[in-house]
């Protein structure tokens, strides 16, 4: 994707998109720092799945009607879309799920299911939310191949030379994300896969927190797979995509079966598959959300990622700044490249106590363990407060979390 020279954002006209940014919330205005989780959603995104059931709501692929055919032009469109955004070569290297749980479910039950050995090994980061451990989990005790880790260091931050030493022979897959939920850590997954390449291995990178926030291209990543879901880059939940190189998709079986995903059924021949990516695609999708998913990162395009990009690290350096003036809070993951995301404790304070009441002024973070619980316990810490941003956030809402934070602190010690 182009690099804009000009990274300026004029984020009051960014936020007229979002309608639920004028709600208030226990009278307070809102302000929503759950990005991480599922990012807000814009008036051009909402207005596509109404315009969907209003005027072409129809199933997809095997109709002739006219409403038929305009539907699946338009989810075609949006495989074009993402082809275009996430850098793929291939429309047909683009496969719609319900979002990058399901793609890594899929890569596992199908590529992992025929390649996996007892004998072999993966490696998984010690950074993974869950969604890209237990899959592999749950197949590893099927199969009996083995897990390992890969560490990070004080900061939060990929041991590289760790990383290198794990490799041998039995080596067959890096499962690792390119931007952590919990700590914001951007790994260097370009360097990541060129390692796992070296050595024969193939790289599975889940992609959900780096799509929203910086620009990504599968094939300057050589990356082999490439998950994400719409509703972290203000897209629909339920909804998601997963990049597979063609020749690994070809040679991939189909995970589920049903309609869509096959070209001849018989009782005495047996079936036959679809050509990819629809053989991976069974049964009727979520026809109006995979559309709107594609307008959504048509409005990112528009507004420009390296723009948000940009003006998310200006919010990440000003809210380190504020948050340092906290007495007794510590920010989990300080690696030297990270995304708008900042976890952390208050001495004193139980993180589910301060998510609570500081929703009570009007302000909305995350609490828990964050689906990294392997993360957060090599860091001695069973949750952690979490506030995440997005393009449509400011200063001057920074300044409103800090000081709500700040009440809260002196409340609950």
């Amino acid at each position: 994707m182009t690099v804009l020279a000009d990274l300026s954002l004029d984020v009051e006209q960014v936020r007229r998109d979002f309608p639920i940014l004028a709600r208030q919330v226990h009278g307070k205005p809102l302000v929503y720092l759950d990005n991480a989780a599922t990012s807000q959603t814009p008036r051009q995104v909402i207005e596509t799945l109404d315009h969907y059931y209003r005027h072409y709501n129809a199933n997809i692929h095997r109709g002739l009607h006219t409403l038929a055919d305009e539907a699946t032009a338009a989810f075609e469109q949006a495989r074009e879309i993402v082809r275009n955004f996430t850098g793929a070569a291939d429309r047909r290297e683009i496969v719609f799920t319900r979002g990058t749980t399901e793609a890594i479910n899929l890569v596992a039950n199908s590529w992992g299911r025929c390649n996996l050995k007892p004998d072999d090994e993966i490696l998984v980061s010690q950074l993974e939310h869950h969604s890209n451990i237990v899959p592999w989990q749950l197949l590893a005790e099927q199969l009996g191949f083995r897990i390992r880790m890969i560490p990070v260091d004080e900061r939060g931050a990929l041991d590289m030379a760790a990383y290198r030493g794990l490799f041998n022979e039995r080596t067959r897959l890096v499962a690792v994300n390119h931007i952590s939920n919990a700590f914001g850590t951007i790994n260097p997954v370009k360097e990541m896969a060129a390692i796992a390449h070296e050595h024969g291995a193939l790289i599975l990178v889940d992609g959900a927190q780096a799509i929203p926030h910086e620009p990504v291209d599968v094939q300057a990543i050589d990356a082999d797979f490439y998950a994400f879901s719409g509703h972290k880059v203000y897209g629909p939940t339920g909804v998601g995509a997963l990049y597979g190189k063609a020749a690994l998709l070809e040679a991939m079986p189909p995970w589920q079966g049903g309609g869509e995903m096959i070209k001849t059924v018989s009782f005495d021949a047996g079936t036959t598959y679809a050509d990819i990516p629809h053989k991976f695609e069974a049964g009727t999708p979520p026809i109006a959300n995979v559309i709107a998913m594609g307008r959504a990162l048509e409005w990112v395009t528009d507004i420009g990622i390296a723009r948000i990009g940009a003006w998310e690290q200006q919010l990440l350096a000003h809210a380190n700044e504020r948050l340092a003036e906290v007495e007794g809070l510590r920010i989990l993951g300080t690696a030297p490249r990270k995304a708008g995301v900042i976890s952390f404790v208050v001495e004193g304070a139980h993180a589910q106590d301060v998510g609570l009441l500081i929703d009570q002024l009007g302000v909305a973070i995350r609490t828990g363990n964050h689906c990294a619980q392997p993360l957060l316990h090599h860091f001695g810490v069973d949750a952690t407060c979490r506030a995440s941003f997005a393009a449509y956030n400011t200063r001057e809402e920074i300044d409103t979390f800090v000081e709500a934070l700040q009440r809260v602190v002196t409340m609950v010690r």
